[in-house]
């Protein structure tokens, strides 16, 4: 059974019924809007399908796909997941697991411009491996952040067909865009509320409650030397180090539009 579970409905573009610029500084790492979001879907989730989620299925929870560098849905399912064990242990009931979609990211386009097929067409030329035993006949939830074209879903359905995984799979949303008249573009309208300039990059990451994710360092590393030097000029040393390691982690060193930022910070 394949279904799936939204908080927010997007209906109208000039009135989110979230708060965007929280859910920008979430989007660019900073993880206690995580927290909040997944306390708020998993409250939402829980109370329209507390009976499947009881039903002594074995659970495994799963984040969007990435490779090395968890995306900020990762953080939103991490503290989603926690919420969800605690349930099950009040209700005497087996812990979730939690399983992987490995992703192969080929591009650095920005994906939150693009239509259904320009997506789609997009991450066809990414590589995707699922552990399908471990996953088989589960009750299997992919956590996400917002669903506007609903390309992520359909390539994990994909997946799922080519690897033949049976199970039942619901598939959950902070946010989802209802009113189709609404240019998918509004995506990146909500990821760079909040941030403007490279400033608002570097106050970010100074936060306590910072880590990185994916399209912060990806963000990072596209920048012109001016911008990166600035960057680099106002963090730690720590997360300078953190930074270099992450992208050679996901082999951004190999994608040319990045190696010289890369190569800035193992020589600074």
């Amino acid at each position: 059974m394949n279904r799936s579970y939204s908080l927010h409905k997007i209906v109208e573009e000039q009135n989110s019924p979230f708060k965007v610029d929280e859910y920008s500084w979430f989007k660019f790492g900073d993880k206690q809007y995580a927290e909040k979001f997944a306390t708020q879907l998993f409250d939402g989730f829980i109370a329209e399908h507390k009976d499947l989620v009881l039903s002594g299925q074995e659970i495994v929870i799963l984040p969007s796909p990435y490779l090395s560098i968890p995306t900020a849905s990762n953080f939103l399912c991490h503290f989603f997941k926690m919420k969800l064990n605690n349930y099950l242990f009040q209700h005497h009931k087996k812990a979730c697991a939690e399983s992987k979609i490995y992703r192969n990211q080929t591009y650095v386009t920005d994906y939150g411009n693009l239509d259904f097929e320009e997506r789609v067409l997009l991450i066809s030329n990414d590589t995707y491996y699922i552990d399908r035993n471990f996953i088989e006949g589960k009750l299997c939830i992919f956590v996400d952040d917002i669903k506007i074209t609903g390309s992520h879903e359909h390539t994990v359905n994909r997946i799922l067909n080519q690897y033949q995984v049976q199970g039942d799979f619901i598939f959950l949303y902070y946010a989802e865009l209802i009113n189709k008249d609404i240019h998918p573009r509004v995506e990146n309208f909500y990821n760079y509320y909040a941030i403007k300039n490279v400033a608002d990059i570097v106050e970010v990451i100074n936060r306590s409650s910072f880590q990185f994710n994916t399209r912060i360092v990806k963000y990072i590393l596209s920048f012109n030397q001016e911008q990166f030097n600035y960057v680099l000029d106002n963090i730690s040393v720590e997360k300078r180090t953190d930074l270099f390691h992450l992208a050679i982690s996901n082999n951004y060193h190999q994608i040319t539009d990045y190696q010289n930022n890369i190569n800035t910070i193992k020589t600074a």
